[in-house]
């Protein structure tokens, strides 16, 4: 589409004020062609430098969660590096944003990754990486302790990366146009690559 996301963010902030199966139903062909559709075309234009994709799905697990409305508000996408590690872009009712990084990690891989940013070298290296990509404007997010993490001191010279459970780099898309978005999703995506590299290399036990 010529005007994408502009017309996914609009069906998204008429979802979250109607997340209901009737909403849904009769507005199902927009999602096809204004939100999902574009975004599959989006993947499809990076897959030969970074992977096939997986496009999330809409509707919510809502099994365990007090939020029983039953779309999701956000159409995201993710190319896998490593466990719970790769690429991810995203469209929601507010804007546009991709970058890597790692969402979640099992606790040997959690340990892995905090005894690397231990390490003087390639600790050193990963922080380089990080302030490198603040410096840029990046936005680095990710959930973390409040304290140190078990037998690391708070005075380590890396406590703020060691308290990470997980950590991404994230910057705005704001091109329209399917081609111009993936090619601006294609900038980001390598401009995180060598952080996303850092970690999956830490986080699979293959590596």
């Amino acid at each position: 589409m010529r005007d994408f996301p502009l017309p996914a963010a609009e069906f998204y902030r008429e979802l979250e004020e109607d997340n209901s199966r009737e909403f849904w139903l009769a507005n199902k062909h927009r999602y096809d062609t204004e939100v999902r559709g574009p975004l599959v075309e989006v993947v499809a234009a990076l897959a030969e430098e970074f992977g096939e994709a997986k496009v999330f799905r809409p509707h919510k697990d809502v099994r365990f969660s007090k939020d029983k409305a039953p779309y999701k508000t956000h159409q995201g996408a993710y190319v896998a590096m490593a466990p719970a590690c790769g690429f991810y872009v995203e469209v929601n009712a507010e804007e546009a944003f991709a970058g890597g990084g790692f969402y979640r990690a099992e606790p040997d891989a959690l340990a892995r990754f905090r005894a690397a940013i231990d390490d003087e070298r390639s600790g050193r290296q990963c922080q380089g990486l990080v302030e490198g990509l603040e410096a840029d404007g990046w936005l680095i997010v990710g959930d973390a302790l409040r304290t140190a993490p078990r037998g690391f001191p708070r005075t380590h010279p890396r406590i703020g990366l060691l308290r990470h459970r997980s950590l991404t780099a994230m910057r705005e898309v704001t091109a329209t146009g399917v081609e111009a978005f993936a090619e601006q999703v294609r900038e980001i995506w390598r401009g995180s690559a060598p952080l996303v590299d850092w970690l999956a290399a830490r986080l699979d036990d293959r590596s």
